[in-house]
C-alpha cells in the first residue's frame, strides 16, 4: 500500500478512535448492544457521506483552503460565520475532553509512582508535551500517530481477545433501546474525522481516487473497533456500573479502574491502561492539527515563526483554561461537541454543496451521488439530530 494513504488511514483513525470510543460503552449501557450496533452504523453512513461532501466542496477551491473558505465561496459572509463558531466550539470541546482524559490519566500514573501531583499541573503538563508534536507539523504528527496508532490497534486486539472469558451474555442482551436516541451526538463525534479532509487534500495533492480509497477505509476500521469495543465492555462490565459512572460524569480513569476489578488480572488491567492512554494521545494530535490548520486559514497566518507560536497559544490555551476550572467535563464536553459536529460536518457541508452545484454553479469534478434530494434529506436529518442533542443538553 502506498505509504501515504496508509499515512492518511492512520491519522483519520487517530482521529476517530479517541476519546470516543472510551465513552461509547458508558453512554450505550442504558440502551444495549444490539441497539448501539444499529446506531453506530447510521452514524458512520451520514458522517462518511458527510466527509465525501467536504472533499467535493474542498476539490472547488484552491490547495490549502480549509472550511471557512468553503463556507464563504459558497454560503457567504453568514455561513462563514457560522462555520468560524461551529468549528471553534467543536474543536475546543474535543480538546477540553481530551485534554481532561489526558490529564486524569496522567494523574492516575503518577499517583501509581507515588509522584501524586495538583490536576492543574497534570492537564498543563499534558498540553506542553503532546502541543510540542502538533507544533512541529503535520509530518511530525503523521509520524508520531503511525506509531501510536500501531501499539492502539495493538493493544485494542489484545484487549478484547483477553475480555472474552470475562463476558457475560446476560449482560449484552439488557437494556432499554428506547434510550439509544440519547447516544447520537457521541456517536456522531466518534466519526468526526472528516475536519481532516481539507489537510489531508493538500496531503496528497488533490488525487482523489487516493483520497476517497483513504476516506473509506479510515472510516471502516474504527466502526469495526467501535463494535468489538462496545461487545467487550458492555459484556464485561454490569451495565448499572456503566451507568453510575456516567452519572458520576464518565471520567477514563473510572472506566480503566472499573476494567481492573472486573478483569481480576493485573497484566490486562495494564493493557486497558495502555490502550486508553494511546486513544487519547492520537485524538488529541490529530484534533490540534485540524485546529491549528483551521485558525491559520481563518486568520490569514502563515504557521512560521511568530505566526507558529500565535497559532499554537490560541489552539491549545482557550481548552486547557476551560479544563483547568472543570477538570471533570469529559463526557459532558463530547456531549456538546456532538452538536457542534452535526452542524458543522454534516449540514454546512450539504448547504455547501447544494449552494455551489445548483445555485452558484461552481461544481467542477468530483462529485458525490445521489443528487440534491440526497442533500436535502441529510439537511433534514442534521435538523432533527440537532433538536434532539440540544433537548438532551438542556433537559
Amino acid at each position: 500500500m502506498d505509504s501515504k494513504i496508509l499515512g492518511g488511514i492512520l491519522l483519520i483513525i487517530g482521529t476517530s478512535i479517541g476519546g470516543g470510543i472510551l465513552a461509547l460503552p458508558i453512554v450505550s449501557a442504558s440502551s444495549g448492544f444490539i441497539p448501539s450496533v444499529l446506531m453506530l452504523i447510521a452514524c458512520w453512513a451520514i458522517m462518511t457521506f458527510s466527509a465525501f461532501l467536504i472533499l467535493e466542496v474542498n476539490l472547488w477551491l484552491p490547495p490549502r483552503n480549509n472550511l471557512i473558505t468553503m463556507a464563504h465561496t459558497t454560503l457567504g459572509k453568514l455561513g462563514a460565520a457560522v462555520t468560524w463558531l461551529s468549528y471553534i466550539l467543536l474543536l475546543y470541546s474535543l480538546l477540553a475532553a481530551y485534554i481532561s482524559g489526558g490529564a486524569s490519566l496522567l494523574n492516575a500514573f503518577t499517583r501509581y509512582i507515588h509522584a501524586d501531583m495538583p490536576a492543574w499541573i497534570d492537564s498543563i503538563l499534558f498540553v506542553i508535551i503532546l502541543g510540542y508534536v502538533v507544533f512541529r507539523g503535520i509530518k511530525f504528527v503523521d509520524y508520531a500517530n503511525r506509531f501510536l496508532m500501531v501499539a492502539k490497534l495493538g493493544s485494542l486486539f489484545a484487549l478484547i481477545f483477553w475480555t472474552v472469558p470475562y463476558m457475560e451474555t446476560s449482560e449484552v442482551i439488557t437494556g432499554n433501546p428506547s434510550l439509544i436516541l440519547g447516544t447520537v451526538t457521541v456517536m456522531l463525534t466518534s466519526f468526526g474525522f472528516a475536519n481532516m479532509i481539507p489537510s489531508l487534500r493538500s496531503y496528497f495533492n488533490g488525487d482523489v481516487k487516493k483520497l476517497r480509497l483513504t476516506v473509506l477505509i479510515g472510516s471502516l476500521i474504527p466502526l469495526g473497533c467501535y463494535i468489538l469495543w462496545n461487545l467487550a465492555i458492555l459484556a464485561t462490565i454490569p451495565r448499572q456500573e456503566l451507568m453510575q459512572i456516567m452519572a458520576e460524569g464518565g471520567s477514563v480513569a473510572a472506566l480503566t479502574s472499573a476494567l481492573s476489578v472486573h478483569l481480576h488480572s493485573h497484566s490486562i488491567s495494564m493493557i486497558a491502561s495502555f490502550f486508553t492512554t494511546i486513544c487519547v494521545l492520537t485524538a488529541f494530535l490529530c484534533v490540534s492539527l485540524a485546529l491549528s490548520d483551521f485558525l491559520a486559514d481563518g486568520l490569514k497566518v502563515e504557521k512560521k515563526g511568530k505566526g507558529n507560536w500565535l497559532i499554537f497559544s490560541l489552539t491549545f490555551l482557550p481548552s486547557l483554561i476551560l479544563v483547568l476550572y472543570y477538570p471533570s467535563i469529559f463526557v459532558k464536553a463530547l456531549n456538546y461537541a456532538g452538536i457542534f459536529c452535526v452542524i458543522l460536518i454534516v449540514l454546512l457541508p450539504a448547504m455547501m454543496a447544494l449552494s455551489g452545484r445548483y445555485h452558484k454553479k461552481i461544481a467542477s469534478g468530483y462529485q458525490v451521488m445521489g443528487g440534491p434530494k440526497a442533500l436535502y434529506f441529510i439537511i433534514f436529518l442534521s435538523i432533527c439530530i440537532i433538536a434532539l442533542g440540544i433537548k438532551e443538553a438542556v433537559f
